[in-house]
């Protein structure tokens, strides 16, 4: 039986998934969950994610919603050192994973729904939300900077889903016009994951097809 992940081509969220099972060797088996369209909110996908959000992995009779808790799941079950190659590797990057939720990715988010979700309802954006969410963003990537100023990657000499998760709002930084363009390590990390990580790049065209179709659909210019 396939692993199943459900989930939007256009999240990157979704994108955090299929790049680190592409990475690790791990077979999925993809089921579109059209956002646009309400389909995270039928009574079946709620059964999956009572929160209505993607994606939501389904190995047999485990289920699991987050893309991180997804990750952490799928490189334990194929023994990859994208979780690290030591247990004080792992404590590194569970750090770093956990700092993205908390620190990094949900006020990225948070723009994306005042900037473009909000478009799609004909809802104007809160600007004090936004500035709000920048300043947050702007704290954390001066930090992130720092690190990266002596790192190639987030922990260690290699990718790992640190890297993954804390590259995941690049997926919509063209859209969203969060301030990573002025924190210059950051940018110079990101440009390497897409020379050098085939999927992340692979897996960014996804995003932006998705995205720029269901932005034309609309009749929204950015």
């Amino acid at each position: 039986m396939s692993i199943k992940i459900y989930g939007d081509p256009g999240s990157g969220s979704r994108r955090r998934v299929v790049s680190a099972a592409a990475i690790m060797g791990v077979e999925i088996e993809l089921v579109t969950v059209d956002l646009f369209k309400g389909e995270s909110h039928t009574p079946e996908f709620l059964k999956l994610n009572p929160h209505g959000l993607t994606p939501v992995m389904v190995d047999g009779d485990v289920v699991l919603y987050e893309a991180s808790a997804i990750n952490i799941y799928l490189a334990e079950k194929a023994g990859s050192d994208l979780l690290g190659s030591s247990p004080a590797e792992r404590y590194q990057i569970l750090q770093w994973m956990f700092w993205s939720g908390e620190q990094w990715r949900t006020f990225a988010t948070l723009t994306f729904d005042e900037r473009i979700t909000k478009r799609f309802m004909g809802q104007p954006e809160d600007r004090s939300i936004v500035q709000l969410a920048a300043d947050k963003i702007r704290a954390a990537a001066a930090v992130l900077d720092a690190h990266l100023a002596e790192h190639r990657f987030i922990v260690g000499d290699h990718l790992t889903l640190a890297d993954i998760d804390i590259a995941a709002p690049f997926s919509q930084n063209a859209r969203t016009k969060v301030p990573f363009s002025e924190f210059p390590n950051l940018v110079a990390w990101q440009q390497r994951l897409l020379e050098t990580v085939p999927v992340w790049a692979e897996t960014k065209r996804e995003v932006d097809d998705r995205i720029d179709t269901a932005l034309a659909g609309a009749g929204i210019e950015l």
